[in-house]
């Protein structure tokens, strides 16, 4: 089985909110003194497809992103971590695309990649958390998506996959044909794994390819056609104190709920 696993480098988002800044043009964060990091979701899809080829004994993993060229530092960790091959599709011009632009792109590197049976993708990014992606390269590529799938493993059916994923009412247990795209959601079984030292070192002596949006057919131009960030903001909370008075308890109450009561008939 091949599988193609979708990484996206963002800003980690664990910075502390006093170092969190906007860029002038308020579209997007500054990087800053914060560092970049794979998207949490990103590592749990590529743990799953770890364990289902450590599982199988065989399988092929291809680790695949787009983003500048410094998104290749993801790309190499998913090489430690035994991923078999490694595409990075570089996009220098826009550090933040629109979902659509993205799954287009990742669609055309999977198709000229050929023979992925399963697409994992991260359920949403740490950064924007818009949850698109996954749907959306589906479309591009006209094959089923399954969303908030913890994990999966062969079908009664050859050709098939059967899938768990996550429901507000509890787990879905479904089995479909393959090729598909699964967003993968976090869980206690795929928590990702470390690197090992050596693992690290000799990734940086493995081939990574690298294409560019020309090669895949792809116009950059386009990379906001399906929407465009108006504004961003680190929003401003302001707090009030006042204090009730009154020469008993009873007139400190009844001071409040007046209070109160103005509050309300202002909103």
């Amino acid at each position: 089985m091949k599988i193609a696993v979708c990484l996206k480098q963002i800003l980690d988002p664990e910075v502390p909110a006093r170092d969190f800044k906007v860029d002038a043009a308020k579209r997007e964060a500054e990087q800053g003194g914060a560092n970049l990091v794979t998207n949490i979701f990103c590592e749990n899809a590529l743990e799953t497809a770890l364990q289902i080829r450590d599982a199988a004994g065989s399988g092929e993993i291809v680790a695949l992103s787009v983003g500048p060229a410094g998104a290749e530092d993801v790309l190499r960790k998913a090489l430690a971590l035994r991923a078999d091959q490694a595409v990075l599709v570089v996009n220098d011009a826009d550090t933040n695309p629109d979902p659509l632009f993205v799954a287009k792109t990742l669609a055309a590197a999977i198709k000229k990649i050929g023979g992925v049976d399963v697409v994992m993708v991260g359920r949403e990014a740490g950064d924007w958390g818009a949850g698109q992606t996954g749907g959306l390269l589906a479309e591009e590529l006209a094959i089923p998506c399954i969303s908030f799938a913890e994990g999966f493993e062969p079908g009664a059916t050859p050709g098939t996959i059967k899938v768990k994923r996550q429901t507000d009412a509890g787990f879905e247990v479904i089995e479909a044909p393959t090729p598909l795209v699964l967003t993968i959601t976090n869980h206690d079984k795929n928590v990702p794994r470390i690197p090992k030292t050596r693992d690290v070192m000799q990734s940086y002596r493995k081939p990574l390819e690298k294409w560019t949006l020309s090669d895949l057919g792809v116009d950059g131009s386009t990379s906001h056609a399906y929407s465009q960030v108006a504004e961003l903001f680190i929003p401003k909370k302001e707090t009030k104190c006042e204090f009730i008075e009154g020469d008993t308890v009873e007139a400190k109450i009844d001071a409040l709920a007046k209070r109160i009561g103005d509050i309300l008939r202002a909103m």
